[in-house]
């Protein structure tokens, strides 16, 4: 009986030992095991990581009723409160304050446009361990990537639904990394190929450089020779500066019209390349040399609004494009969609396509003319429901 006795006393003992040693580190948060711990971002977040509130986002202009390509899926600012912060225990309605289980609740905790100075943000930053949220003995921490997406959420103005600060980073980022392998939409291929041509002169061996592109499918070898930087930015920013002063007056800028041959597809490296191919889409920019501007033999088309297709109809295939200038058949609706850049060039997925949609349409520094066409009808069409997309 009295080794039963001193058994049990010897349990009690050890689970209060037990007990100490948790609340030491769970309240004291300090020592050996605290020290090692940082919550802290060392570099600044991911601009282009999309950041909503919402798991789900119908984006402005989508189709009648929202469908493929219109609502972007992803982690968001909600979900992850929920999944760290929103226990019935924790910041749920009956649980911990202050509760964090709306957007005014998590709105409250913060600073648009100041996430060093938001308390939502400091919690899930902190290396102070008596403030870390959620707790160092929950057993979890926020990712990069979760923290990543607190930060540009506040940054970018801590709004219930996303607008062009939000979608801009990340259709940029879709586009220009996305769609710029070496084969592809490639300002060294494009210049290149110019060179390879004889188009630029004489060049050094330190100007170029080749490679090969083997077509996993034909088995096929395309050989492919790169301009290198210096001459590489020199000559595609001359490239550009030409072409936009040719549309600007074809007909007395004739002389200054743009080299007519892109061997690959027209270069999206930067934005600034995106507004030239909107503005002036490629297809007008390399077409062949049948066309006369001013009694003039030019090597593109003189009018960019003879374009039958632009960046915005090339990625979204639930889209039909009207043409806005042509002798034959002026105002009349493409019969084939397009999409070529979601599924063979870039590969995008939905969600991708509707985060470039709504940046397109937000974005001041796209013409309402390449939006909702030059008499503000519209030229873009939904083939399911037929919606005119109109301001």
């Amino acid at each position: 009986m009295k080794r039963k006795v001193l058994y049990q006393k010897g349990i009690i003992s050890l689970f209060c030992l037990l007990f100490a040693s948790l609340v030491l580190v769970q309240c004291k948060k300090d020592g050996t095991n605290a020290s090692t711990v940082s919550r802290a971002l060392v570099n600044t977040p991911d601009s282009t990581i999309f950041s909503p509130f919402y798991d789900s986002t119908v984006i402005p202009y989508a189709d009648a009723t929202p469908s493929l390509n219109d609502v972007v899926v992803t982690k968001s600012v909600m979900s992850i409160i929920k999944n760290n912060c929103v226990s019935s225990s924790c910041h749920g309605g009956t649980g911990v304050k202050p509760y964090l289980n709306t957007y005014a609740d998590v709105k409250s905790m913060v600073v648009p446009g100041n996430p060093a100075g938001s308390q939502l943000y400091q919690l899930v930053t902190t290396s102070d361990l008596n403030k870390a949220m959620p707790p160092v003995n929950y057993g979890v921490d926020l990712t990069v990537s979760e923290k990543s997406i607190i930060y540009n959420w506040i940054l970018n103005g801590a709004k219930e639904k996303p607008a062009i600060e939000d979608y801009r980073p990340s259709a940029i980022a879709l586009l220009t990394t996305g769609c710029t392998s070496g084969n592809c939409h490639n300002q060294a291929s494009a210049t290149g190929a110019w060179a390879k041509s004889g188009y630029l002169g004489a060049l050094t061996s330190a100007d170029t450089i080749s490679f090969f592109y083997i077509n996993p499918t034909s088995g096929s070898t395309t050989a492919y020779t790169q301009l290198k930087d210096p001459k590489l930015t020199a000559v595609w920013q001359a490239y550009k500066d030409s072409a936009r002063k040719f549309f600007t007056d074809t007909v007395a800028n004739a002389s200054f019209r743009p080299w007519k041959v892109f061997s690959t597809r027209g270069p999206l490296n930067t934005y600034d390349d995106l507004l030239l191919d909107i503005f002036y889409p490629k297809s007008v920019r390399s077409a062949s040399g049948t066309y006369t501007v001013g009694g003039v033999k030019v090597n593109c088309k003189g009018d960019p609004f003879l374009s039958t297709s632009t960046l915005l109809s090339r990625c979204d295939s639930t889209l039909l494009m009207k043409t806005q200038h042509s002798a034959t058949a002026p105002n009349t609706w493409a019969t084939k969609r397009d999409g070529g850049m979601a599924y063979s060039d870039g590969g995008l997925r939905p969600s991708d396509i509707a985060i470039i949609k709504a940046w397109y349409f937000a974005d001041p520094n796209i013409p309402d003319a390449w939006k909702y066409g030059l008499d503000a009808s519209g030229i873009f069409k939904y083939t399911k429901s037929g919606k005119i997309i109109t301001k």
